[in-house]
């Protein structure tokens, strides 16, 4: 199986590019690998219109304007790479929020003199790196999905470009960043345990969008850098390069290609190539737990046993005595102990290895919201630090209690 970016998305603060630097758009690292071709019959999804590859025409980046401003219609803007030049500082590094194996993402400003009818604001623009006809393909596919797909936690996708080899997307400008750097770069605050369950039921919402179309649409790359936050830590899915249409009929599953993301790919999918909207549940079990333990789905700089995620956190979750040793020792007992026990359950029944065994979306999505009503805190409950007892036998409570005093 291979990844979605071998490339870890990084932030830059380099000296400005010049305006003669060729490697604004030659050089950048070509360590994506090639994704599987998304459906080519595009199904009407509930509020959009049917859109298809075959719609939309591969001979010049002329006529595939043409005929996607005709079948998505105004409300996605056609840019000419010039005005996206300008409102980057010409790709300045400077403007640069991060570097990932699609391209770079550079911030920009739009002002009201910018289009007719465009708000003045900040967008994110990504500047892919195409390599064949595959990497058209990236592009296109987010252009396709998110040129109609609109809800308050999928990321609005504001225009794009297509000028000779060049294939940009302009996105609204998420403040807060990724998911993934606030739960595991050093540089950021704990997430607090309210703001962790806004993103879950925020993220929730967006994938039981996705899949509650009569066709629906598998996500297929669901992960913490893919899950962007606005200035209030709403939830918003990105990057829809690995979308897929979900099975349509009597059909059970799509088969495809294996694409994703080690420690996130379902094991049926990895295996077989069959993909269904409960390979999504899977995934997102996968980051109910990294919420939960503030570690990775999968991690090489740990111990042997506690590089897989699910494997190590597994035998703790079915107990609420023994869940407390694995909770995110930065929380330092400030989350709910019925909530945490409730998540627990939750993503041991989202990584079950019978797909069957998932739940649905809408189950996840109320079962999250209920939990927000609870107050009981670890740490007024007594349950925080873990008892000193438990390092003989898992031996994390040492390194919790350690962390938890650094927070302080």
């Amino acid at each position: 199986m291979k990844e979605s970016s071998n490339k870890q998305w990084r932030p830059f603060t380099a000296n400005c590019c010049s305006a003669k630097d060729q490697t604004i758009f030659g050089n950048f690292s070509r360590c994506r690998p090639s994704k599987t071709e998304l459906s080519k019959n595009i199904a009407p999804l509930p509020s959009f219109r049917k859109l298809s590859f075959s719609d939309v025409s591969r001979s010049s980046s002329m006529r595939i304007d043409e005929d996607l401003a005709g079948c998505l219609g105004p409300d996605l803007y056609d840019f000419q790479l010039s005005e996206l030049r300008a409102i980057t500082h010409n790709f300045c590094s400077n403007y640069l929020l991060g570097e990932g194996g699609f391209g770079t993402v550079h911030k920009g400003y739009i002002d009201e003199n910018f289009r007719q009818g465009l708000k003045a604001q900040p967008v994110a623009v990504k500047l892919l790196d195409i390599e064949g006809l595959q990497g058209h393909r990236e592009w296109l596919a987010e252009v396709i999905f998110l040129g109609q797909l609109r809800h308050p936690n999928l990321v609005k996708l504001i225009g794009y470009c297509c000028e000779d080899e060049e294939r940009l997307l302009v996105y609204e400008f998420m403040p807060r960043g990724s998911l993934e750097n606030h739960l595991f770069k050093r540089i950021s605050l704990s997430l607090a345990w309210s703001t962790r369950l806004k993103i879950a039921i925020g993220a929730a919402k967006g994938l039981a969008f996705l899949h509650s179309a009569e066709t629906p649409v598998i996500y297929r790359d669901f992960k913490t850098s893919n899950v962007l936050l606005d200035s209030d830590f709403t939830a918003k899915l990105s990057d829809f390069g690995l979308a897929k249409m979900g099975p349509e009929g009597s059909d059970t599953h799509v088969t495809t290609r294996v694409m994703g993301t080690y420690g996130y790919a379902a094991p049926e999918y990895v295996s077989t190539g069959h993909l269904t909207i409960k390979s999504d549940v899977y995934s997102f079990g996968v980051v109910l737990l990294e919420l939960l333990t503030g570690r990775r789905a999968m991690d090489k700089s740990r111990g042997k046993t506690e590089q897989n995620l699910i494997d190590w956190a597994k035998p703790y979750l079915n107990s609420s005595r023994r869940l407390r040793y694995i909770i995110d020792p930065r929380l330092a007992g400030q989350y709910s102990v019925k909530g945490a026990k409730q998540i627990g359950l939750l993503a041991l029944q989202c990584i079950s290895v019978n797909p069957k065994d998932r739940p649905k979306m809408p189950a996840i999505l109320e079962t999250l919201e209920a939990l927000q009503q609870y107050k009981d805190m670890a740490v007024t409950c007594g349950q925080w630090p873990p008892s000193p007892k438990s390092k003989a036998r898992n031996g994390v409570s040492t390194q919790m209690r350690l962390q938890a005093r650094q927070n302080k």
